[in-house]
């Protein structure tokens, strides 16, 4: 035993020889990295945020610089801003990317109906304070399904606020809901019966909200994580959020009526839009994409042969379609 302590001794000069060395060469290593490196890995790293918008909470994610151009991302149904968990990282080496989560999706606030009116009209209300309330003053929109009524209402609010829009099966033309799967829909619209909500409770199982992770995807069993599916069911099986579903479902007979005004918006002001649409999808079929072609007929268009939540799929080449677009028409 002690002469293996002596051997030990023996060597621990050399041992703490070769650490002290090692530390010495570490500054010169990091200062050898590029410091634009280090900012990048920094600045597109998603961080996770609350504000209070008329005592809701309101729960965001945020990446990118803050001094770059915003683009906000607003998600559909029956998601949350999770969607957008992927893209995020890959705008944020040049763009303030702000994704919020509406009241009664992901980790924002649920109130009771009797204490909040979950409508279009209202929810778009809720994300035009948030913006105002986080200090955004000018923005790039990516809309889907239920964002697209929402960011298009801001739109024909404020269009000096809008620097470009990019719109991925988000629909405002007839043509878009003119399919099989809006005929419970639009019987629910004219009468609000108990009847016609039981035929759109079947939406809001596990089974309805797989398949739109599933429907019209090229191969959706490698493509498509099994938490998107089981996450939006999770947030729908809390109680009383299947209720908050109906009453949006009716509220979305709302926007049809106002798609007049916002093809003249796209008519008037011409903002620039970047279309990607998975043209598979059986909610917002590709037939709703190329109409925005005859208000703007400057828009890019891509149909994607994909489904409902292209994101899943074709992540990587809607951000490198969209870097494209923002770079040339974003300053």
């Amino acid at each position: 035993m002690k002469n293996a302590t002596l051997k030990l001794m023996m060597h621990r000069p050399i041992l703490l020889g070769a650490v002290v060395s090692a530390l010495a060469l570490t500054p010169l290593a990091a200062s050898a990295a590029p410091a634009s490196s280090v900012s990048v890995q920094s600045e597109t790293v998603v961080s996770y945020h609350t504000v209070a918008v008329d005592g809701v909470k309101i729960f965001y994610r945020e990446a990118g610089p803050k001094n770059a151009p915003t683009v906000l991302l607003l998600h559909g149904f029956p998601t949350s801003s999770h969607m957008f968990r992927n893209l995020m990282p890959k705008l944020a080496d040049r763009y303030h990317v702000i994704a919020p989560d509406y009241p009664g999706y992901g980790q924002s606030d649920q109130p009771a109906m009797d204490q909040f009116t979950y409508s279009f009209d209202n929810l778009a209300a809720v994300v035009d304070k948030f913006t105002t309330q986080i200090g955004l003053t000018k923005y790039a929109m990516y809309v889907q399904d239920y964002g697209a009524p929402i960011g298009y209402r801001l739109a024909a609010a404020h269009p000096e606020k809008i620097s470009a829009i990019v719109v991925q099966n988000g629909n405002a033309y007839v043509e878009g809901i003119d399919n099989p799967f809006w005929d419970p829909v639009k019987a629910f619209w004219k009468d609000k019966s108990e009847a016609n909500a039981a035929k759109l409770r079947p939406v809001l199982e596990l089974g309805a909200t797989k398949w739109q992770y599933t429907e019209g995807f090229r191969d959706p069993a490698n493509h498509v994580s099994p938490d998107t599916w089981m996450l939006d069911q999770a947030y729908l099986d809390r109680p009383g959020n299947k209720d908050i579903q109906l009453e949006l479902f009716y509220s979305y007979g709302t926007n049809p009526p106002l798609y007049p005004a916002w093809q003249k918006y796209f008519r008037q002001h011409q903002p620039p839009m970047l279309i990607v649409w998975g043209k598979n999808d059986k909610i917002f079929p590709g037939e709703g994409a190329t109409p925005y072609l005859r208000d703007l007929p400057q828009a890019e268009l891509h149909l994607l042969d994909t489904g409902h939540f292209a994101l899943e799929e074709d992540g990587e080449l809607i951000g490198k379609l969209m870097h494209d677009f923002l770079d040339r028409k974003v300053k």
